[in-house]
């Protein structure tokens, strides 16, 4: 079950059915086929009960404001259970690929602090999140501090340097 639950979310991520498990292979969730998912969570989030979702009903959804606009195809302010099948699934890619740009970030920023002469860049370590990065970890001295936040700040994408560091 946590296989097909699986799956079925990394479909969604992906958006395409060609990569979703076919009936044949899918277990249904407490009865129910796994094609439901989409009209569940729409009759969850359809407070009202009027068949369409509007922003207030979504806004419950983190980040989803940008995929309501984009899949509102007729601009009413509404998405049908079809708008918001679209919807859904532009709004997982967006989440997984801010996840993978944030990834693609913090290996950067390694690269280059590694880079850097003169930096024992091995003790720092770096996260990222939504392009603000963290650094955390053991430096010699003050000046490798300064340097270690001036060369994560100088990389393409970085918005926000945090620093967490420590010196031995």
């Amino acid at each position: 079950m946590k296989l097909h639950q699986s799956l079925v979310a990394i479909a969604t991520i992906v958006g395409g059915a060609a990569f979703a498990p076919s009936a044949s292979h899918a277990q249904p969730r407490d009865d129910r086929p796994a094609d439901r998912y989409p009209t569940e969570k729409f009759q969850k989030l359809d407070v009202n009960g009027d068949g369409f979702l509007t922003k207030s009903e979504t806004s419950q959804i983190r980040d989803f404001a940008p995929a309501f606009d984009k899949a509102d195809k007729n601009r009413d302010g509404k998405l049908t259970l079809e708008e918001f099948t679209d919807a859904d699934a532009i709004h997982g890619r967006t989440v997984a690929f801010k996840y993978i740009d944030d990834s693609a970030l913090t290996a950067k920023v390694k690269a280059a602090l590694l880079g850097e002469p003169g930096l024992k860049s091995t003790d720092v370590s770096v996260e990222t999140y939504k392009g603000r990065v963290l650094l955390s970890g053991f430096v010699e001295d003050e000046n490798q501090r300064k340097t270690a936040l001036r060369v994560a700040s100088k990389v393409h994408g970085v918005h926000d340097v945090k620093d967490g560091m420590s010196v031995k």
